[in-house]
């Protein structure tokens, strides 16, 4: 009994370790959609938007060098799952008045991959 029930752990664990490596590259894949305007990862710097390094547990409006509208800078948001999600889903409606030009992600599961990919990453740029 305890073999087959470390067995069914081990077997959960592998299965999730692939689960978040496709997660991963599909989020990877879904941030092509965000690369004309931000950057991440090492020696990321802002575009036409901010870069996107160490975005997890960041108040929005404070990527220094970028100059945010000030509705991005008085949203009072900090990101995180939540926040980001339903961002992404509608800039526009999450933050009027931002800069931010995108029609959005409404696919639950292409969110999800996004937000996994880019929490990832430190404020440094490296990956976590």
């Amino acid at each position: 009994m305890i073999k087959r029930l470390v067995c069914a752990a081990l077997a959960f664990m592998v299965s999730t370790g692939v689960t978040l490596a496709q997660d991963l590259a599909a989020g990877e894949t879904s941030f092509k959609k965000c690369a004309p305007c931000h950057a991440i990862g090492e020696g990321a710097k802002n575009k036409v938007g901010p870069e996107q390094n160490g975005l997890e547990g960041r108040k929005a409006g404070t990527v220094e060098g970028y100059t945010y509208s000030e509705a991005n800078k008085n949203s009072g948001l900090t990101w995180d799952e939540a926040t980001f999600k339903e961002y992404i889903k509608d800039p526009r409606a999450k933050i009027p008045g931002t800069k931010m030009v995108f029609a959005g992600i409404k696919n639950e599961t292409e969110a999800n991959n996004l937000w996994a990919y880019l929490k990832q990453f430190g404020p440094d740029g490296t990956k976590k």
